[in-house]
Formats: C-alpha cells, structure tokens, sequence
C-alpha cells in the first residue's frame, strides 16, 4: 500500500486561525504552524497535501505554507458541520487511495531523527492497513481526546489491533471499555492526531453523514472500521501539543526550542526567567 497523499483540516473555529502562527522550529528557523506541519509530511514522503478550509482562508494559508505550498490542493467546508465532515469532504481528493491524515491545531515533537509521520506512513504501507498514533494519556485528559482500546501485537511492544473506539470517554467508560494489557493504571491510549487511513473511513463517513447523524465524529468512522477490517494503533513516545489549549502555543514553542538544535540558549532564558522570578517573590 501506498501513501502519497494527505489530508489536513483546519476549517474549524478553534483551528482558522491557529496554523498561521509563528513559532521558532528545532532547527532555529522562524517559521508557521501550517510549514512545520507540511515539512512534517514532505518528510513522510506525502507528495499532494489536501487542506480542508473555511472558504476565503486559502490565501492566507497557501502565503505562510513556505516552499511547499505548490503542495496544497484546498477544499471547503462551507458550514460548520464537524469533524467527521470534514475529513469526509476529502473524497474526492483521495479517491480510492489510502491517507495520511492530520489536524491543523496539533504540533507533534519527535524524541529522534524521524518524525511520526514518517514512520506511522512506513507501518501502514508496510501492514496494508489503517493505523492511527495514540499516546498514553493519563484518565483526567480523557475529556480531550479520542481513544482506543484493543490487544497487544504479538513481539511489539508499542503495536496493538484496535478492536474499541471511542469519542471523548468518561474515565468510567474508558475504565469498562479501553483497558488495555500493560498500560500504567488510570492510563489510556488517546488520539496523537495522526492517522493513516484507508477509504473505507470515506465510504463509512459517508454513509453515517447521510443517515443524517449529527455532530458525526472520525471515531464513530473508526469504531466501526474496526469491527470490519484489520486496524492498529502505534504508540508514540514523541509528543502532541494542542495548539488551541489554554498556553498551547507556548508550551509547544518550549518543547520545539528545548528539542531543537538551540537548546542551551533556551535553557538558559528560562533559567534566567526562574530566577527573575524567584528574585521578586523574594520579601525585600
């Protein structure tokens, strides 16, 4: 199976606004949001990127996009009717192929060399199959995320074949329903914001946007792509940051900076930060 293609959307409110801002990248360079995420598929060997955007934002995102925004090919969501319509709006885009597919407002910062997309595009080709990075999350986080539960595969130890889905779970549904064998209690594996996915998502999205479901959601697609074909979640020791969280930005500009190859500088501005800020607590 191969992967050439990409979906990313970034028509939602939260999201509009959120990949056309500057960040400092790991190799020191000033770039977009929307350029680390597309230089993060160009690595993965992504050759067409889909964008799913609220009309009239196109420009603004092919302007910040930098050498590979010959890449971008954007789709409209004309009405704010969620995320599963979103994705689904790809269609015809991606036609009979399988996706990498990606959101506008998440950042993820590779522990090494190669990046999650990367090496999430190689496990799927090399598998045949759809295959979504999770994370470990701990249960007070859960509100945030979709997560899977599913068996461990056989001589992996971070490989599982999804068999559950669900959307935002309670910690008590996620306790019933996600255990998964070997994970830390009160830990469960959630959405990294990367997929891999074949088009029987599309044809599922398909169907449940026209039984008129509402607010329908990727994970309902996944919930029931689970129960026809073979699907796995890779778990990921890189990290996600939520671009919309409340200091999103920030933290994910810290994590870039202290991964990157100007580490010793940030350190040591965050260590004079800390003691500037030690020094006028201080009684005086």
């Amino acid at each position: 199976m191969r992967i050439r293609k990409a979906v990313l959307t970034a028509a939602g409110p939260r999201q509009r606004t959120l990949p056309l801002q500057t960040l400092i990248d790991r190799d020191g360079v000033e770039k977009s949001v929307l350029r680390i995420l597309v230089e993060e598929v160009v690595r993965a060997n992504i050759e067409e990127i889909c964008m799913i955007v609220s009309p009239g934002d196109e420009t603004a995102f092919a302007a910040v996009a930098g050498e590979h925004a010959g890449r971008l090919r954007f789709v409209h969501q004309t009405e704010p009717r969620g995320y599963g319509d979103a994705v689904f709006r790809a269609r015809p885009f991606v036609g009979d192929e399988a996706f990498l597919h990606l959101v506008g407002d998440h950042l993820h910062v590779p522990a090494g060399e190669r990046g999650c997309a990367e090496r999430l595009v190689e496990l799927a080709a090399a598998e045949g199959c759809s295959v979504s990075a999770v994370q470990a999350t701990r249960e007070s986080l859960l509100r945030n995320f979709g997560a899977v539960g599913g068996q461990p595969v056989a001589r992996r130890q971070d490989l599982y074949l999804v068999d559950t889905v669900l959307e935002k779970p309670t910690p008590t549904e996620a306790e019933q329903r996600l255990v998964v064998p070997g994970l830390r209690t009160g830990h469960y594996l959630c959405f990294f914001g990367l997929h891999v996915l074949t088009p029987a998502v599309l044809e599922i999205l398909g169907r449940l946007l026209a039984d008129g479901a509402a607010g329908v959601t990727l994970s309902a697609a996944l919930a029931e792509l689970a129960a026809r074909e073979k699907y796995l979640a890779l778990r990921e020791s890189d990290r996600r940051y939520d671009l919309g969280a409340k200091y999103g930005l920030l933290t994910a500009q810290i994590a870039l900076g202290l991964a990157g190859s100007e580490r010793e500088e940030v350190l040591a501005r965050l260590l004079e930060l800390l003691a500037l800020r030690e020094s006028d607590a201080r009684p005086r």
